[in-house]
């Protein structure tokens, strides 16, 4: 983990969800791909994912939006060894099937322990995410509702990360103000350069120690990781 600066201090949390909370499940994406003809093992599926985030995040920095799906799933596909031919009304077709059936629903180790930890702790927390809709609805069906107070989501709120105004949303539902508030996502560009500009405490998840040395942002590799942050930041667990 890099240093916190502890004389910046913490009040509530909010947690993007992808590959934050829960990750794409490569298993869940292979019964997806078979029902449409394609025979593609998990694993290789899973290799992929590195460089589709890689793929995401220079789409969202080259001016695409802040939730270029299709760009990340496209990647998926094509490094997974999808046939190019095919690339294309694949992502199309688990784009439209996402809001029923979505893909990231497998566990991050040890997040939610957390999560549920700070809710017994009582501390105030919310998800912020780019999704597509029924993020709520995902997060009751895997029985995870009762820690957050407040979900934004921007496809039902219609404002994208990294936009200020999906996070001060959220901030406005938790009743604390967004420079009391620590963002925990996965995403550089969307989620740590979107809290920081909101006024944000951020944690880049699953980051590259050392690239961000901002003193409002800490690189956590792990749950342990982002745990000691917490605490780092006045939050009492």
């Amino acid at each position: 983990m890099t240093l916190v600066d502890p004389s910046q201090k913490a009040l509530a949390i909010t947690w993007d969800f992808g590959t934050t909370l829960a990750d794409l499940d490569p298993r869940f994406l292979a019964q997806k791909l078979l029902e449409k003809g394609h025979s593609v093992a998990p694993d290789a599926i899973d290799s992929a994912i590195p460089a589709a985030w890689t793929a995401y995040n220079n789409a969202v920095r080259g001016g695409a939006g802040g939730h270029p799906w299709k760009t990340f799933m496209a990647q998926v596909l094509s490094g997974a060894g999808v046939s190019p031919s095919a690339v294309s009304e694949l992502t199309d077709f688990l784009w439209l099937d996402q809001p029923a059936r979505n893909l990231w629903r497998k566990p991050v180790p040890g997040m939610m322990e957390l999560v549920r930890d700070c809710h017994s702790a009582g501390i105030v927390q919310g998800i912020v995410s780019n999704s597509e809709g029924r993020l709520a609805q995902l997060v009751a069906e895997l029985g995870w509702s009762s820690p957050f107070a407040a979900i934004a989501d921007s496809g039902a709120l219609g404002i994208e990360k990294p936009a200020r105004g999906i996070f001060d949303w959220c901030a406005q539902k938790l009743g604390v103000p967004t420079h009391s508030i620590v963002h925990i996502g996965d995403a550089h560009a969307v989620d740590v350069d979107g809290a920081v500009a909101a006024g944000m405490l951020a944690v880049w998840f699953r980051g590259e120690p050392g690239k961000d040395t901002r003193p409002q942002v800490a690189t956590c590799l792990s749950a342990a990781e982002v745990r000691a942050a917490l605490i780092a930041w006045g939050l009492s667990l």
